[in-house]
């Protein structure tokens, strides 16, 4: 009998809705397509730091990679405009289907944890705002651990060894192949959600789960180890 895991969700994007930030880019850049490229350059620029082994802070690389994009178009980015971004991305709501589905998996026993690149800080206001905070256990960040971004392999043994459990009794729910990737090459288990614009890699490690939403992950989870929980119920 499969023995149930914890749970460690990424934030951005996968618990919370990244297109509440558009209204800023199509203001600056009239581009519908400006929003994902400056989050696709985002996490390029978070690994290519990593990489090198350079750390900064998710939402310094976030600002300067606005400015990077504007610069390319002959735009200029006033303090304005960075302040904006960045209280859009530290107050984006939840996906519909998040807060039910989270408080599904607590229902049935699952331990919820968070793993973020952006400082605990920027987390928990988002967190907050999204009425989510209560519903984990414990949130992680790199920025206060391992100052690597994931899929560095460091984020995700951090989190192993600060909770003192095998990686193979640890899940990952994401939204982004890259940090599915990081993931299951470090030895966990991975669901993958298929947001708008993300869909399965077929190279390299695959996830465990795959869903269109948060709902359709945790009905996977919980059907495969139902069984388990009910066991140890019956055992206490």
């Amino acid at each position: 009998m499969p023995k149930q895991p914890i749970i460690v969700f990424d934030v951005n994007e996968t618990l919370l809705n990244l297109e509440s930030i558009r209204p800023t880019f199509d203001r600056i850049f009239n581009d519908p397509a400006a929003m994902r490229l400056w989050f696709a350059h985002l996490i390029t620029y978070s690994e290519a730091l990593t990489l090198a082994g350079v750390y900064v802070p998710f939402t310094d690389i976030g600002g300067a990679v606005l400015r990077m994009l504007a610069a390319t178009r002959g735009i200029t980015i006033s303090d304005a405009d960075s302040a904006e971004l960045t209280d859009r991305f530290a107050t984006m709501p939840p996906h519909p289907e998040v807060p039910g589905a989270l408080r599904r998996l607590r229902d049935h026993g699952f331990r919820l944890f968070t793993l973020t690149d952006n400082t605990l800080a920027i987390n928990g206001r988002q967190l907050e705002h999204g009425g989510l905070i209560d519903l984990f256990e414990r949130r992680f960040s790199v920025d206060e651990t391992v100052r690597r971004h994931k899929p560095a392999p460091e984020a995700y043994h951090s989190v192993a060894a600060a909770l003192d459990l095998d990686p193979g009794h640890i899940c990952l729910v994401a939204s982004h192949v890259w940090d599915t990737l990081g993931a299951v090459a470090a030895g966990w288990q991975a669901a993958l959600i298929l947001r708008e614009g993300n869909a399965p890699l077929d190279v390299g490690p695959q996830p465990d789960y795959i869903g269109k939403d948060l709902d359709a992950v945790a009905d996977q989870l919980i059907e495969r180890y139902s069984a388990a929980v009910s066991a140890g119920q019956t055992g206490n």
